[in-house]
């Protein structure tokens, strides 16, 4: 994995989850399962996301931070490919 951001996205459930929003490395591959199955074992059950997407870059701000915001707007207008392992 190269980079990764996670954002909130609505869940029936518990009104809001998290949602990682993940650039692998070129050349490398991942399944969400795999990354799910790592990340169970490094943090807290309930932080570990149940939707996964894969993108290109993360979008970022003048001053190179994440914009979340901008994965946000992309997630509501359906632009992202959600998988749920």
């Amino acid at each position: 994995m190269l980079e990764a951001a996670v954002i909130g996205v609505p869940d029936d459930r518990w009104d809001e989850r998290p949602m990682a929003c993940v650039v692998l490395k070129p050349g490398a591959e991942a399944t969400a399962g795999e990354l799910k199955a790592w990340l169970t074992e490094q943090t807290a059950k309930f932080w570990v996301p149940e939707r996964w997407t894969f993108i290109e870059t993360v979008p970022k701000t003048s001053v190179g931070k994440f914009d979340k915001k901008v994965l946000r707007a992309q997630n509501e207008a359906g632009e992202l490919s959600i998988e749920t392992p």
